[in-house]
């Protein structure tokens, strides 16, 4: 399965700069709104420092990591759900993504210019949100008055109904969806809505060095989208991070008090805030590394490799990747007795090596 992110937020808070980051892709920085039009993809490898390992046990020729598709869209402004600066296009390139980057401002400068003229990190993300906000209140309400007629006749979809009614009020109120807990256990209900704020948002505080070094500053600025995720970074110093040689990454990145580079923190919390996972698998031909949701059963996990894996799943033979690397090989963990042989019913975990038995 694929995960894409969306990077979001007001125009000229550093997403570009960001992106050019975490992809390396070289796309245009520039300091006036709407530098990004048209929203810039980069798909970027999922760093795994076990893939090299295992393709060494399995002498495989070649390597393939999951990915993540990072998006750049274009900044949004106030008055977006309404058609300002570039409106619906840029709430249209929203809903298409599985979770929202959403970058702040938390930096100074007489150059780079602010929308609002001043710097606000609480503001900046109350306006991104109240616009999120105001579409979401468009799809419902486009929605709920045809169901509550239909209701009236029959009574079954009136839970639905409630759950609208419910959506609604919780929109309106200005909370993420993504943060109500309730409602997101029936998330597969509204699905179909499609609503940005349901979106799992994992929030970036473009920061300067000063305020990386300020563990105060952080916990103010972290409470502010509590309970959701967030992350402080330098989106110039990670530009500046592909540049540089190993070493030099990595005396960088402590100056300023972090020990990886943002890329990894970035696909880490996606990971989490979207429930996923990876697993591996091996041969001579090539070693991978596939993305699956946290949970997923050993004939789903079967499904990401080949839908026939899914369709003819007879049994899964799983061993723990770090007992794999102990015993050298495959077939010396199968003597061993590490190797297992699973059903149906087998949940993955994330540091399974799979082989998958099948007929179709």
């Amino acid at each position: 399965m694929s995960l894409s992110i969306g990077i979001v937020g007001l125009p000229n808070v550093g997403k570009s700069t960001l992106f050019n980051a975490l992809t390396s892709a070289g796309v245009l920085v520039a300091n006036y709104p709407f530098a990004t039009i048209d929203p810039n993809t980069g798909i970027v490898p999922i760093p795994d420092g076990r893939l090299e390992i295992l393709a060494e046990v399995f002498k495989s020729k070649k390597i393939t990591p999951a990915t993540v598709t990072f998006i750049d869209i274009a900044g949004l402004v106030e008055g977006a759900s309404e058609g300002e600066g570039l409106g619906n296009q840029f709430l249209g390139n929203i809903r298409d993504v599985d979770a929202i980057c959403h970058v702040v401002r938390a930096f100074g400068s007489s150059i780079v210019v602010h929308v609002d003229h001043d710097l606000d990190p609480q503001r900046d993300i109350e306006t991104v949100e109240a616009e999120l906000a105001i579409a979401d209140l468009e799809t419902i309400d486009k929605r709920l008055p045809r169901l509550e007629k239909q209701a009236t006749i029959d009574k079954t979809l009136q839970p639905h109904v409630d759950l609208l009614q419910t959506l609604r009020a919780v929109v309106a109120s200005g909370e993420m969806v993504s943060r109500n807990a309730a409602l997101m256990n029936r998330q597969a209900e509204f699905a179909d809505l499609h609503l940005l704020t349901a979106k799992p948002v994992i929030y970036v505080f473009n920061a300067d060095e000063t305020l990386l070094t300020s563990p105060d500053r952080k916990s103010e600025l972290a409470a502010i989208v509590a309970p959701a995720d967030a992350l402080f970074l330098d989106a110039q110093i990670e530009a500046e991070l592909t540049e540089l040689t190993l070493e030099e990454r990595i005396e960088l990145l402590a100056s300023v008090g972090q020990d990886e580079p943002g890329l990894h923190a970035v696909i880490r919390m996606a990971y989490r805030v979207l429930g996923l996972q990876t697993f591996l698998t091996g041969r001579e031909k090539e070693t991978r590394a596939w993305t699956v949701r946290s949970g997923a059963t050993a004939p789903e996990a079967a499904g990401v490799v080949h839908t026939d894996f899914r369709r003819g799943f007879i049994a899964a033979e799983v061993v723990d990747y770090d007992l794999l690397v102990d015993a050298g090989s495959w077939q010396a963990a199968r003597s061993k007795g590490l190797v297992r042989t699973e059903g149906k019913s087998y949940v993955l975990k994330p540091n399974d090596v799979v082989e998958f038995r099948f007929n179709v």
